[in-house]
């Protein structure tokens, strides 16, 4: 296994606000909704992006509920609305790199809406390709109440890219095709995750100067804060 690699993680807000968390269910929500449609059948075991997701919506602790309700939509009941996915690639302040994921149905909306808050912010949207370069897309599973020698006698057959150790969580990387065939396994086995998603892991970070960061920062809760955008990553430290 490679060395330790703090910038693998991805943290989830803890004591989020009743607002805040109802925001982060429906944007799971319409994420299921798009995973069903996409794949054509609402059982995630015949449906590897909508098993993802669901990986996602749990580590969010997201109801079984909601789930259930999205997924219902998802095959026709109730919800009409076709959504695009959309990334879009830009530059924050001091040369960050941002990547954004949305899911839209009006896309000259939702362009309009990240273009404007880059240029607020003093960075500037590009075209595709533009930073995604600079990030792997990776499956990334953290785990508690484990050490990484317990998780590879578990893993030891399976397809995993590394295993590192921060903070008591250990982080197990794979490659997208593989993840959920290691979700499977950690399940077998009745291993809990923290967190589970795939996502953009930049490949090195850069250092914000004092005078950028708050403009950095509220282009990053500005971006999150949209009722289209799904997730913001980039390559701040």
């Amino acid at each position: 296994m490679s060395g330790h690699n703090k910038w693998s993680k991805i943290h989830r807000k803890k004591g989020l606000a009743d607002a805040e968390r109802s925001n982060i269910y429906t944007k799971l929500g319409k994420e299921i909704i798009v995973a069903v449609k996409m794949g054509g059948s609402g059982d995630p075991e015949h449906n590897s992006k909508l098993k993802e997701v669901i990986a996602k919506a749990k580590s969010n602790n997201m109801p079984n509920d909601n789930i259930k309700r999205a997924i219902a939509k998802g095959l026709g009941d109730g919800d009409a609305n076709n959504y695009d996915a959309m990334v879009y690639e830009g530059y924050g302040p001091a040369g960050v790199a941002v990547i954004v994921e949305a899911l839209t149905n009006n896309k000259n909306r939702t362009a309009g809406d990240v273009r404007s808050y880059f240029d607020k912010s003093g960075g500037a949207l590009g075209v595709s390709g533009s930073v995604s370069f600079l990030f792997n897309r990776l499956g990334v599973i953290n785990v508690a109440n484990q050490t990484e020698d317990s998780l590879l006698e578990v893993l030891i057959d399976s397809p995993i890219e590394d295993l590192s150790t921060e903070d008591e969580i250990v982080t197990i990387t794979v490659k997208p095709e593989n993840f959920n065939a290691v979700l499977n396994v950690l399940e077998q086995n009745q291993i809990k995750t923290e967190s589970a998603e795939v996502a953009w892991v930049p490949l090195s970070t850069v250092t914000i100067p004092d005078d950028k960061s708050a403009a950095f920062e509220k282009l990053i809760d500005t971006l999150e804060s949209n009722d289209d955008v799904q997730a913001v990553y980039h390559n701040a430290e």
